[in-house]
């Protein structure tokens, strides 16, 4: 069973998604197809991608029902003003009537904040998206966006790895009622570290694996990619637990 944290509408959002960035078209058809095979129920595109037919494509070709499948994009700051039409020109490349979640990538400029993310609401409203929610942004204007319309976004995918832990921004986001979403968790990471490498001895598992089970020790969202069936696979299998002292050492990273 894929472990899930419950987003505000009540939604259940897979904590192990598939990464797509930087995947070619036939790369990303080929990995995503094989994530689902492995396990994998939540994949994460965007438009900045340029992967979102290929993606679309595997969803539809593979065993897996569409319900089941937790679909991720995000919108391009640049593309705000016309966000309504990115994302019906992304919902044709993924080839379903809706996303599970939609981003806006990051910030706009300070005067367009607020009428993005009404954009963003719009659409959750018009059914086009399920949840809506930002990408690296700071607290602070996650509550503008909550002051100005009375809603605030469901996630939040920002930079996170054993090097740049912040409880202090962790709790900022859980006492809001966000959702973190952590990009680029090991390529952040010197995989080489002693500490991590004899964490990983007494557990039978890699350096990799390790990093991966640290986020989800702390409920974040992680989003590996690969463009390897064995590495697609390995980091899925997440199913071991560290002990605190396990955690606090990688904690102390930062």
């Amino acid at each position: 069973m894929t472990q899930t944290v419950n987003l505000p509408g009540g939604d259940a959002l897979p904590l192990i998604g598939f990464g797509t960035w930087e995947l070619s078209p036939e790369t990303a058809y080929e990995s995503v197809r094989a994530a689902l095979e492995v396990g994998y129920r939540h994949v994460d595109t965007a438009t900045l991608y340029r992967n979102e037919a290929d993606v679309g494509r595997a969803v539809k070709e593979s065993e897996v029902d569409r319900e089941e499948v937790f679909i991720t994009t995000k919108l391009r700051p640049q593309d705000a003003r016309q966000a309504r039409r990115t994302l019906e020109s992304s919902l044709r490349l993924l080839d379903t009537a809706y996303v599970d979640l939609w981003l806006i990538h990051w910030p706009t400029g300070q005067g367009e904040l607020v009428s993005t993310w009404e954009e963003l609401l719009s659409a959750q409203d018009a059914g086009l998206a399920r949840n809506v929610g930002v990408s690296n942004y700071s607290p602070a204007q996650i509550d503008l966006l909550t002051e100005a319309t009375g809603r605030q976004p469901a996630v939040n995918q920002i930079p996170w790895s054993p090097a740049q832990h912040d409880p202090d921004l962790l709790e900022e986001h859980r006492r809001r009622g966000v959702v973190v979403e952590g990009y680029s968790g090991l390529k952040n990471t010197d995989l080489r570290s002693p500490t991590l490498t004899e964490i990983a001895r007494r557990h039978g598992v890699t350096p990799a694996q390790v990093v991966l089970r640290w986020h989800l020790e702390h409920d974040i969202v992680i989003l590996p990619r690969s463009s390897r069936r064995e590495r697609v696979a390995s980091n899925f299998a997440l199913d071991f637990e560290l002990t605190k002292e396990d955690v606090a050492a990688i904690d102390a990273f930062a």
